[in-house]
């Protein structure tokens, strides 16, 4: 019986090799199907972080050498600058160096079944956030109702369900954490639902992740929490000193008693900075990241923080929330690491179709190293914005095509559901080594759409390497063929054309020859074309960021 089961199997895997090589590969599955198309991990160890890091000299370092695979397992390095040390257990990668430069550094990691190694570039110099951040954000589950147990259960299962070995960083407090002005920098204390933020920061750094937080610009935040101007020198909000407020300092006013939601009368700048104590208080508490968040942004706010966070003794990522105004686009990307350039996302194809396909490409030249443009949140797994989760709306299909873009847009990738609830599809969403390969790729360059008919979209993004990650889409309604020949996209000679999300190579074909596939409607297929020579390609007009390649 076992010999037949063994034998059932290989006739199970070959069936599906041959189904997928050639010019007419499977669909990836209908809109009813929740099919887990990324393959099981090795038990090997397999590193998988990213593969270019900035820090600033004289601030503290904390990498860690994101690694799949059975524990135990050993971790060490080669080549890091001096003040820098590896903990050989976890992998994590921390002290303070001041000594510029870039450091190729050989990240080893073993357990009893072998070894992997992966070489991470460390720049240090004035760039961080080199390549888009990866994490989680409270604001599409918890909403208001964020507190610091929630967001420490999330932190958990942000280590124990595995993400936190490939590459999934940040753990994002988004609006209301807020309490009022005190403490020896007169900074924004937390409310009675998070204690002791120091400690939470603590925790999470000691997991080997990092910490973020929220504030922004007006006197007053979207949920009804201080900002970080104010009305009165002092410090003190007018709202607050009169009571109108809930137990967690949430403004109530006469037209909303019960503090749901903010009055737009108080959505103004106040005439007096706090930015400067807000920003010792994060870095004193260990904060990594910053969400600042109003509309419409303006320049002159967005710098003001920009100098209070470039003060401290600490690498604070700088992400601007709000729709970034494109008309300021080189001033976003100077000053911030990353622009929100829509609305908020929600979990429907209608605001996945609004924000991911119309529009991002014209943040392509001023996306990059160190700023990203930010088409906001993901919106897989238990999502709703408060008490009440549900499952996303989105399809399985609908799904994959989010992920795909997002990594073809070398965007920010925040989680925004609970996680500790997170079921197996959704983690095989977001644990593919090669699709968050592609989001991370070190060159940073942003997919274009290099062909539109109809609904049928071919997206293109140009990687390190010299390989291309290609996306293809159907938008429409009823399931479609899309297809491409790599002369299309300037490559000449042999190409493996290879299923990014099956991590398999399915087709090896001349830059003549055409490669289809058939797609369910809001589908795709993510694919990787890598030229037998990368002399073969030729230039492509039109594109930001093309390498120099060397073969």
């Amino acid at each position: 019986m076992k010999r037949i089961t063994i034998i059932m199997m290989l006739l199970t895997v070959a069936t599906y090799v041959f189904s997928s090589v050639g010019s007419t590969p499977p669909p990836e599955g209908s809109a009813d199907e929740r099919i887990i198309l990324t393959p099981p991990p090795p038990h090997e160890p397999r590193v998988n972080c990213a593969k270019v890091f900035g820090l600033r000299p004289g601030s503290e370092c904390r990498f860690l050498v994101a690694t799949s695979g059975d524990r135990p397992m050993t971790f060490s390095a080669k080549g890091l600058p001096k003040g820098l040390y590896i903990n050989k257990e976890t992998g994590l990668v921390s002290g303070r160096t001041s000594r510029r430069g870039e450091y190729a550094v050989v990240m080893t990691a073993t357990n009893a079944l072998g070894s992997d190694q992966r070489t991470v570039r460390f720049k240090v110099g004035d760039e961080i956030a080199l390549t888009p951040p990866m994490g989680w954000n409270s604001w599409n589950c918890w909403g208001k109702t964020v507190s610091q147990e929630r967001v420490m259960a999330s932190t958990r299962a942000m280590r124990d369900k595995g993400l936190i070995n490939y590459g999934w960083t940040y753990i994002n407090i988004d609006d209301g954490w807020q309490g009022i002005r005190g403490g020896r920098h007169n900074a924004i204390q937390p409310n009675k639902k998070f204690p002791d933020i120091k400690g939470l920061a603590d925790s999470i750094h000691d997991m080997g992740l990092k910490m973020g937080i929220y504030s922004t610009a007006w006197v007053i935040t979207f949920a009804g929490h201080i900002g970080s101007t104010c009305p009165n020198a002092d410090g003190t909000y007018p709202w607050i000193t009169k009571g109108n407020h809930n137990d967690i300092y949430k403004l109530v006013t006469d037209d909303d008693p019960t503090g749901d939601r903010a009055s737009w009368r108080h959505h103004y700048y106040g005439d007096y900075s706090f930015t400067d104590n807000d920003a010792r208080q994060w870095a004193e508490w260990g904060v990594d990241y910053l969400k600042y968040d109003w509309y419409p942004n303006d320049y002159d706010h967005v710098e003001e923080m920009n100098v209070s966070l470039r003060k401290q003794k600490r690498d604070i990522v700088y992400s601007l929330s709000g729709i970034c105004l494109y008309s300021l686009a080189p001033a976003w990307a100077r000053l911030t690491n990353c622009f929100r350039t829509t609305g908020d996302i929600t979990d429907s194809w209608t605001s996945l179709l609004s924000i991911g396909f119309n529009g991002q490409q014209h943040w392509t030249g001023f996306n990059g190293p160190g700023h990203w443009a930010d088409p906001d949140m993901l919106i897989v797994g238990m999502v709703g914005w408060g008490d009440k989760l549900h499952p996303t709306r989105l399809t399985p299909d609908e799904q994959y095509t989010h992920i795909s873009l997002w990594a073809l847009l070398a965007a920010p990738m925040l989680i925004g559901c609970d996680i500790a609830q997170m079921d197996d599809f959704t983690l095989s969403l977001l644990c593919n080594r090669e699709v968050n390969d592609i989001d991370q790729d070190p060159l940073g360059v942003q997919a274009y759409p290099v062909k539109v008919d109809g609904d049928r979209q071919t997206w293109v993004k140009q990687l390190e390497d010299g390989s291309l990650a290609v996306g293809l889409f159907n938008l429409g309604e009823d399931s479609t063929t899309v297809g491409f020949a790599p002369k299309d996209f300037g490559i000449l000679g042999e190409v493996t054309v290879r299923d990014v999300w099956r991590q398999q190579d399915v087709a090896a074909i001349k830059h003549t020859e055409r490669f289809e596939c058939r797609l369910p409607k809001h589908g795709c297929r993510l694919l990787l074309l890598r030229p037998k020579d990368c002399k073969s390609y030729i230039n492509y007009p039109g594109q930001k960021g093309w390498p120099n390649h060397k073969g």
